[in-house]
C-alpha cells in the first residue's frame, strides 16, 4: 500500500495556513475525514438540497435514489440480510437509546453488559433499569482487561438473561472481545446480543450475518465519515418487533386526530428530516475504507502500536492498560506516567510536537472509578498514521519525561 498517496487525500495531515501538520493520535475520538467524503457532503448541498420521498420534483428523486444507495453500501459493508435492516442514526449513542427504549421490557430482565462499556453503553441501560424494573449485571474483565468468560457463563447461571450488550471493541484499551463465541453462547440461553462497535467496525472486517448478531451500532465519525451520522444494524424479523422511538414526519404511512399507522424499518426508525448530505458522506466513507481493505488497514496498526508498545515499556513509570500484548490490542495505547497528570502530558504533546491525543476517562468512567485511577493519556492511530510518526511522539514523549 502506497501510505504517502493515501494520506494525500486527508487535508488535515498536511500544513494550512502556515500551521505546522498536526500529528494525529486521537483517532479513537474521531477520525480524520479524506477528500472522498468532504465532497460527498458538498455535492449534496451543491446540486440538490432537497427532501428525500417527500416531493415529486427532480432534486427530491435524487436525493431520494442517493440515500437508498448509501443504504444498499452500508448493507454490503457489513453483509446484511437485506437494506431495511440499516437504520440510519446520529451516532451510536443514538442507535443504543433507540434500541433501549424500543424493546419491550419487563420487571426482572436481566441486562448484561462488561466493567469497560463507554457510558454511551451503559447509562441507557442503566435508566432502563431504573425506569422499568431491569435487573443490570456487570461482568468484570480479567487483571489484564480481556474478557472473562467464568465470569460471563455465571452470569447466565444466575438467571434468564434478556439482553447481552458489550462494546466490541474497547474504546479504553482497544482489546476486541470474541464477539463469535459469545453470540453463540447467549443464543443457546435464549438472550439477543447487542454489540457497541463503534471502534470495531472502522478497524476490521465486520459480518453480521457470520456473527448472527442481533443488534449492531457504530458511528460515522469514526470511520472517516461526518459528524453526526451513524448505523443500528438489526435483523429484520427483530426490528419488526420494535417500537419506534422518536416518531412524527416519515415514520408513518398515515394518521388521523387519534392514530396512526406506522412504516415497516427502516422508516419507522428514521423520524424527521434526515442528515442527507451526512449520509451521503458515510456511503463514501464506506466505499474508502473498502478500497483500502482492511488488511492493510489492520496490518499499519498493528506495526504501529508493536514500535509503540515497546518504546513506551522503556519509560520509566509508565504503565500500559489492558494486556501487554500489543496484537490483543488494535490500534490503541491508552497509558498513564506514575506520579504525573495525565492531562498535562497530553497538553504539553500538543504545544511541544503539535500531536493530538486524549486524556481523561475516556468516557469509561466506571472502568477507572472502579480501579482508582485517574486517567490516562491516549495514543490512538489509524491507517493514516506512519512510523515516523510514532518515532516522534515517542521522543516528545521522553522529553517530556525528563523534565516532569
Amino acid at each position: 500500500m502506497d501510505w504517502a498517496k493515501v494520506r494525500a487525500d486527508f487535508p488535515s495531515l498536511h500544513s494550512q495556513n502556515g500551521r505546522k501538520a498536526v500529528i494525529y493520535f486521537d483517532n479513537a475520538c474521531q477520525t480524520l475525514r479524506p477528500r472522498q467524503v468532504i465532497e460527498a457532503v458538498i455535492r449534496y448541498y451543491q446540486e440538490f438540497p432537497a427532501c428525500s420521498g417527500r416531493s415529486m420534483h427532480r432534486m427530491a428523486a435524487e436525493v431520494t435514489r442517493e440515500v437508498d444507495q448509501a443504504r444498499e453500501k452500508v448493507a454490503k459493508f457489513l453483509n446484511a440480510g437485506r437494506k431495511e435492516e440499516i437504520i440510519f442514526t446520529r451516532n451510536t449513542t443514538e442507535g443504543v437509546n433507540l434500541l433501549a427504549a424500543s424493546i419491550n421490557w419487563k420487571p426482572g430482565d436481566v441486562i448484561l453488559v462488561t466493567d469497560k462499556e463507554h457510558n454511551s453503553n451503559l447509562i441507557p441501560w442503566q435508566m432502563v433499569a431504573r425506569r422499568r424494573g431491569v435487573i443490570l449485571r456487570v461482568i468484570r474483565t480479567r487483571n489484564d482487561n480481556t474478557f472473562n468468560w467464568d465470569a460471563f457463563e455465571q452470569a447466565f447461571r444466575d438467571g434468564p438473561v434478556k439482553l447481552v450488550a458489550m462494546g466490541y471493541t474497547s474504546n479504553l484499551d482497544g482489546v476486541t472481545l470474541p464477539a463469535a463465541d459469545i453470540i453463540k453462547h447467549a443464543h443457546r440461553q435464549g438472550a439477543l446480543v447487542f454489540l457497541d462497535a463503534a471502534q470495531t467496525v472502522p478497524h476490521q472486517r465486520v459480518n453480521v450475518r457470520a456473527l448472527d448478531v442481533d443488534f449492531l451500532a457504530f458511528s460515522g465519525h469514526k470511520m472517516l465519515g461526518p459528524s453526526g451520522t451513524g448505523v443500528l444494524y438489526g435483523k429484520y424479523r427483530l426490528l419488526e418487533q420494535l417500537e419506534p422511538f422518536l416518531v412524527g414526519g416519515d415514520t408513518v404511512s398515515t394518521s388521523t386526530f387519534d392514530s396512526c399507522q406506522f412504516l415497516p424499518p427502516p422508516e419507522k426508525f428514521e423520524a424527521g428530516l434526515q442528515d442527507y448530505a451526512g449520509i451521503m458522506g458515510l456511503a463514501a466513507a464506506v466505499q474508502y475504507l473498502s478500497q483500502i481493505g482492511f488488511d492493510a488497514i489492520e496490518k499499519q496498526e498493528r506495526t504501529l502500536n508493536e514500535y509503540l508498545t515497546n518504546m513506551l515499556s522503556e519509560i520509566p513509570g509508565l504503565k500500559i492498560i489492558g494486556p501487554a500484548d500489543p496484537r490483543l490490542r488494535g490500534g490503541i495505547i491508552s497509558f498513564y506516567i506514575e506520579g504525573i497528570d495525565h492531562h498535562r502530558i497530553a497538553l504539553m504533546l500538543d504545544q511541544m510536537a503539535n500531536i493530538a491525543v486524549r486524556s481523561g476517562q475516556h468516557c469509561v468512567h466506571s472502568w477507572f472509578n472502579s480501579r482508582g485511577v485517574a486517567g490516562s493519556v491516549r495514543a490512538s492511530v489509524y491507517f493514516y498514521n506512519t512510523l515516523e510518526e510514532a518515532q516522534q511522539f515517542v521522543d516528545a514523549l521522553n522529553k517530556i519525561r525528563k523534565v516532569l
